[in-house]
């Protein structure tokens, strides 16, 4: 479609189009740039159409549309054809996230990220060809949908990339394991509320872990856990005191007596951290090869998201925290602007979308778990396999 002397075309899918909105953040950056590397980047893109499913009273869309130049279009066939009668872009951006939207029984929000991709497959299968769709987070929040999704794109060839910003914003330390390292066990710690933050902090945990030796097998089972369960499993040894130290010891965000008065804490040894976590979480996750992973939610502890690993042979647990840079501007979305561009540059998806697909599914089942009083659930539906890229793709610069 896209000659290499004009810009690549694209169309943005929004629920919403508000301030600091994931569809502004992303969006935005297509149409002014953003800063990356070190300098301020302009993407050879061009925004060409837009829908917006909701409209609230701070609605941007409107304003952007006349700012830039572009169409709002009441459905998403149009917006994909720019009005025309053919797919006349060369990307699609799927931005699910925010809006009013009804949960389910698992707390899960019924956001239409299925519905609105399956609406530009249709496109796709009508008009005989098919472009590359960035789906901003989960996939979905049903595996099975998330598992159709994947197949459409094979079945049609075109690439998805989806996912969280985290595994590709900064590194503190700037660490990336070895393809094929031999990780004995993993442990990540993350705050805030389901099913939107413990969906990043799987994420980000699994952009380290798919690194083990043989790469990723799957899922057997899951279970998730709360409350004073979760201190317990640690003492029993279902989850490793040493790597949850080591997660700690790279967070920049110890409350309590730290935001009191500017002390530095040992969280654990103190005792602090289990007077801080008032509800704490504990996301177990066995996989095919018998690798153990563990996900612990520990609001009112710290503000960051830090990852810890035993690898074979080392003495001390290696860690880091994934940086999150502040609003407005929140540079960490733009480390992952930069790989939507590419993908849309070049045709082709710079990390596996099966990494996201497997996450939706872990993520599914553990919200499951609690679901049925907290029962550890086999998941024979999870057998995924895939192999990481021998490049994290994090933003180092």
């Amino acid at each position: 479609m896209a000659s290499q002397n004009r810009p690549k075309r694209i169309a943005v899918i929004a629920t919403v189009y508000t301030y600091l909105s994931h569809a502004q953040h992303f969006a935005d950056r297509f149409m002014v740039g953003y800063p990356y590397e070190g300098r301020w980047h302009i993407p050879n893109i061009e925004v060409v159409s837009l829908y917006v499913e909701q409209k609230p009273e701070e609605d941007q869309s409107v304003d952007r549309a006349k700012e830039f130049n572009f169409e709002v279009y009441p459905t998403i066939a149009e917006a994909l054809r720019c009005g025309g009668n053919k797919l006349a872009v060369d990307g699609v951006l799927i931005i699910g996230e925010h809006g009013d939207y009804p949960k389910n029984e698992l707390g899960q929000i019924l956001y239409p990220r299925y519905e609105f991709f399956k609406a530009c497959v249709s496109v796709f299968e009508s008009d005989g060809f098919a472009v590359p769709i960035y789906n901003d987070k989960h996939l979905s929040y049903s595996f099975e949908k998330a598992k159709e999704m994947v197949e459409d794109g094979r079945r049609l060839d075109f690439p998805i990339l989806a996912g969280s910003s985290l595994p590709v914003t900064w590194r503190l330390p700037d660490l990336e394991l070895p393809i094929d390292c031999e990780l004995e066990d993993a442990l990540m710690v993350g705050v805030g509320g389901s099913d939107a933050m413990d969906y990043h902090a799987l994420e980000a945990m699994q952009c380290m872990i798919e690194r083990r030796e043989g790469g990723e097998s799957g899922v057997k089972a899951v279970q998730l856990i709360e409350g004073d369960a979760v201190w317990e499993a640690g003492r029993d040894g279902q989850w490793s005191m040493e790597l949850l130290e080591a997660a700690l010891s790279r967070s920049d965000t110890p409350c309590g007596l730290t935001d009191e008065d500017g002390r530095t804490q040992n969280l654990i040894g103190t005792g602090e951290l289990y007077k801080l976590v008032k509800d704490p979480a504990a996301y177990l996750v066995e996989h095919n090869d018998g690798f153990k992973s563990t996900l612990l939610m520990i609001n009112g502890a710290i503000r960051d998201y830090c990852f810890a690993g035993k690898i074979t042979g080392e003495t001390n647990p290696v860690s880091n925290q994934f940086f999150l840079t502040p609003t407005p501007n929140v540079t960490y979305s733009a480390c992952l602007v930069a790989k939507i561009e590419e993908m849309f540059l070049t045709g082709k998806a710079p990390f596996p979308v099966e990494r996201t697909m497997i996450v939706c599914g872990a993520l599914e089942s553990c919200l499951q778990s609690r679901y049925q009083n907290h029962q550890r659930l086999e998941t024979p539906h999870l057998r995924v396999r895939y192999r990481a890229p021998d490049d994290s793709h994090h933003a180092r610069a």
